[in-house]
């Protein structure tokens, strides 16, 4: 019989991370047939988000300065705001998937308009309804994955939900940088039409999930419940000052990229790598985490978050720009998938669209100060405004580790 040699429990958790595939996979396949098309029109949609990670580079190129590209992004998170509070109610007040139908035929619409305007109040104006409608359909996917799965699998479901996202954003923006060589304007067209596309597919297969009764649907109902429950208070303060940092990945660091002598194409396989990173490791971490206290690990998510921007200050090549993604990435694949859940979690079922449609406002008002911000804070002082900046991922941490989520029964 060979002996027993004992292993260092480092060791032991890298295995269980690089072999839970297997048991990845076997809670992948408990997952509803709704989550699969969720996932799949999400990826449809998000592979075509090509306009928002090169609206600020498609704006100087046509002239417009940093500050006005900055107000441009800002404008699209005013209309993420707004969508976040609609999105939410419709979520409840007529179901999940009519909101999700509504909100993909608006996008196409308002992002084909978005492609022909050309005076600053008028692209303010466009950008602002695109994120209205682009954003829409995002409380009601959450809270249709959370109406078909139980709180002990919704780990795996939003890590899968995540992947859908990410794979699109992988192949998106890569794609998206192939064609900003020819013409700008066909970003613009391609975002419309995977939209119109995720459309047709909430029609044929779309569940409905759950729909809350007509008295029970106020907003007011909501706010109240979720503004007297201070942890999920800590929730969204947490998830604000995350985003604050998520969101310069789409604007500030672009900027940065092309700063540093490198192409707007560089800068597309950077974002991609992301994405591919999160679709490969993600699930099998997930295994791993959820079995976590959630106060523990999604900290540790969020400082990875901010050391990998402040690496940022110190990138000015390829490989170091590469490696400040990679830090990120693996603080985003620790933290956001627990977080989602949680947050889900904390959620009673009459009210999950509204509380949820919360969760999405904090991203919202992140996306509308941060870039805006960001900007400014660039071209004052590069160095100083990545090193700032990154302590909102610190502060995150402290605020969501000191919450009381618990593990779900």
């Amino acid at each position: 019989m060979s002996p027993n040699i004992p292993i260092p429990s480092r060791l032991t958790r890298l295995i269980d991370v690089i072999f839970g595939y297997k048991r990845a996979l076997a809670a992948v396949r408990e997952l509803p047939r709704g989550v699969w098309i969720i996932c799949a029109g999400t990826f449809l949609n998000k592979f075509g988000s090509f306009v928002v990670p090169f609206l600020t580079l498609y704006l100087t190129t046509k002239g417009f300065s940093l500050v006005n590209a900055g107000l441009a992004v800002g404008c699209y998170g005013i209309g993420n705001l707004f969508a976040s509070i609609l999105g939410g109610f419709l979520a409840d007040r007529i179901g999940r998937r009519k909101t999700i139908i509504i909100s993909m035929i608006a996008a196409g619409i308002t992002m084909t308009l978005l492609g022909t305007a050309h005076q600053l109040w008028a692209i303010f104006a466009l950008t602002a309804l695109t994120g209205l409608a682009s954003e829409l359909y995002r409380p009601a996917s959450s809270a249709l994955i959370a109406d078909l799965v139980p709180p002990e699998n919704r780990v795996t479901a939003f890590c899968v939900y995540r992947i859908a996202l990410n794979a699109g954003w992988a192949f998106g923006p890569a794609t998206a940088g192939f064609l900003v060589k020819y013409s700008f304007s066909w970003l613009f067209v391609g975002d419309a039409m995977t939209s119109l596309l995720y459309a047709i597919v909430a029609v044929a297969w779309l569940p409905e999930g759950l729909r809350t009764a007509r008295q029970e649907a106020h907003w007011a109902t909501a706010l109240k419940g979720a503004l007297s429950n201070f942890e999920f208070l800590k929730v969204l303060a947490s998830s604000f000052l995350i985003g604050l940092m998520f969101f310069q990945m789409s604007s500030t660091f672009g900027v940065h990229v092309i700063n540093q002598g490198l192409s707007a194409e560089v800068y597309g396989r950077l974002i991609s790598f992301n994405g591919l990173l999160i679709v490969l490791f993600e699930l099998p971490v997930s295994t791993w985490t959820q079995k976590l206290k959630p106060q523990r690990i999604i900290p540790v998510g969020y400082s990875l978050v901010g050391i990998g921007f402040g690496i940022a200050a110190f990138a000015h090549d390829v490989w170091s720009l590469l490696f400040s993604v990679i830090v990120f990435t693996i603080g985003e694949m620790l933290s956001i998938p627990i977080a989602s859940a949680y947050a889900a979690n904390m959620c009673p079922a009459n009210a999950r669209g509204r509380y949820l449609g919360l969760v999405s406002m904090t991203w919202s008002l992140a996306l509308v100060v941060g870039p805006s911000v960001g900007l400014r804070g660039l071209a004052w002082n590069p160095g100083a405004f990545w090193l700032l900046f990154s302590t909102c991922g610190f502060l995150a941490a402290w605020v969501i580790s000191t919450s009381k989520i618990k593990q779900p029964a």
